[in-house]
């Protein structure tokens, strides 16, 4: 591959480890808006995101109002998707309350596994779209109010905070991830 941005993204960040809020905020926000599209389409957009919804400052989105839902559907650096920008508000809300609930969405997320998942994969075939964990969060994460994170965003979600290592077996990161 020689998309460097992905390239980057794949050797520094996606499966390390994540355990700061506004991290896992950030990364939620973003695998919601991928949800339909290519992960390469959010990371070109990224800092776009990240000025657009105040540096994923949850308790500052989950203020947002009207006038922020139309500057947001306006602002061509993001995906102006009307549904998933009002998740996006609406999600922060939920947010702060898991985080009141267990004093941090990271010690609430990471309840889900004990310790990173590792699969065995070789080739993008061996990739499942979703593991059991990941159904059973997303039902949580509904029960409680989330939206736009079912199964396959969760899961896609858990691979790139790091819950799950999904690096292939020749992978160099798949043993620095572990």
């Amino acid at each position: 591959m020689n998309d460097a941005l992905m390239v980057n993204y794949h050797d520094q960040e996606w499966g390390v480890p994540v355990h700061e809020d506004r991290k896992i905020f950030e990364f939620l926000v973003l695998e919601a808006f991928q949800a339909g599209l290519s992960w390469r389409t959010v990371l070109y957009k990224r800092q776009n995101f990240r000025k657009a919804f105040a540096n994923f400052d949850f308790d500052k989105v989950t203020r947002f109002d009207a006038r922020d839902e139309a500057r947001l559907i306006q602002d061509a650096g993001i995906i102006r998707n009307r549904l998933k920008i009002k998740a996006a508000i609406y999600n922060a809300g939920r947010f702060i309350k898991v985080r009141q609930e267990f004093g941090t969405f990271s010690k609430y997320m990471w309840s889900w596994v004990k310790k990173p998942i590792v699969h065995k994969l070789r080739a993008l075939k061996d990739y499942p779209t979703t593991i059991p964990e990941a159904e059973t969060w997303a039902m949580d994460l509904k029960a409680r109010g989330f939206k736009f994170l079912g199964p396959t965003v969760v899961y896609a979600h858990m691979q790139a905070v790091g819950m799950v290592n999904d690096h292939a077996m020749d992978c160099f990161r798949r043993k620095v991830s572990v």
